[in-house]
């Protein structure tokens, strides 16, 4: 068997062999880069903007990052899955999509009419930011194709404050999907929040503080009925968790989700009918030793995880889970 560079030299999705971890062309998890999308059930891609932010910039980074830190995920089978999820589930890493930062007002745009390309004749989509703004045009082309979305929104942030309905910012958008009816707020949760807004903007709130005290099952149980069978749609923005966890992001809140708690969060999301997920705002410059990219990279790699599961993966136990 070949070895090394699967990344361009792989003949199919689905297919995996030892690379050396510290070398290598990277790609997530070492899926093969490709455009076509010819029986593609999930593209990875990046968005690699960061002229939204409010605080620390250098997520337009985020994507290289997070590829690289996915080196050691695509090594052995899932934990605690047991499996190797592309032998069931095939994955492409489609690149990044390609933006003008000169022309900014170029931008939602841009993001909207990558994201409509990919999941039109029914690929999946797993992207990697990038500031938060870019969920507002990834969600408008999942609602134009799903109808309205449910949104579970890992964040410390609401991101529901009020703007113009025009402005590029990462702290605004989610109220103005739900003004537009791109989010059913009625199915949607925010979790790990420890910032303050006047208005819940109708979305199921769930603090860090009230998942540190109840725990991940009674989150869980909230999380599903509210969704329902809705179309559902996940943001993670890691800034959830806490900086302990996540140091390399523009706006840390002291007090947030721990890796483990997140990490159990997504595992349980599995009997939803999930159509799509960004991952957002690792910025690289503020991280240490990778860690932040880390937990981006190994939440990415849990969703595909249940994604192979809904396609008839077989979870193996060892040990007790």
């Amino acid at each position: 068997m070949s070895t090394g560079d699967q990344a361009f030299r792989a003949t199919n999705n689905n297919e995996r062999w030892h690379e050396m971890t510290y070398g290598g062309a990277l790609s997530f998890l070492r899926r093969r880069y490709t455009r076509d999308l010819t029986g593609v059930d999930v593209a990875v891609s990046g968005v690699p903007y960061d002229a939204s932010v409010t605080n620390r910039s250098g997520c337009r980074l985020g994507p290289r990052a997070i590829r690289a830190a996915s080196t050691q995920l695509a090594e052995l089978d899932a934990f605690p899955f047991g499996f190797d999820p592309f032998g069931t589930l095939s994955v492409v890493d489609y690149g990044d999509c390609m933006l003008d930062p000169h022309h900014p007002e170029t931008i939602p745009d841009a993001i909207q009419a990558h994201a409509a390309k990919i999941i039109e004749n029914g690929t999946k989509m797993l992207t990697f930011g990038g500031d938060h703004f870019i969920a507002y045009p990834l969600l408008k082309a999942h609602a134009a194709k799903h109808g309205p979305i449910a949104l579970i929104q890992f964040d410390a942030h609401c991101d529901t404050w009020e703007d113009d309905g025009k402005t590029l910012d990462h702290g605004t958008m989610f109220a103005r999907a739900a003004a537009e009816g791109v989010i059913d707020v009625s199915k949607s949760t925010q979790i790990g929040l420890r910032t303050f807004n006047d208005s819940d903007h109708g979305f199921e709130i769930l603090t860090a503080p009230w998942v540190h005290r109840n725990g991940i099952d009674a989150a869980l149980e909230i999380i599903t009925q509210r969704a329902g069978d809705a179309p559902v749609y996940i943001s993670f923005d890691v800034d959830g968790l806490d900086p302990a966890f996540a140091p390399g992001t523009g706006t840390p809140v002291m007090g947030g989700l721990a890796s483990w708690q997140a990490l159990e969060l997504i595992r349980g999301l599995g009997g939803l009918n999930l159509v799509g997920m960004d991952v957002v705002e690792v910025s690289p410059p503020y991280d240490h030793a990778e860690i932040t990219a880390l937990a981006a990279a190994t939440v990415a790699h849990d969703f595909l995880c249940l994604l192979a599961l809904k396609k008839g993966a077989t979870p193996k136990k060892v040990g007790r889970l």
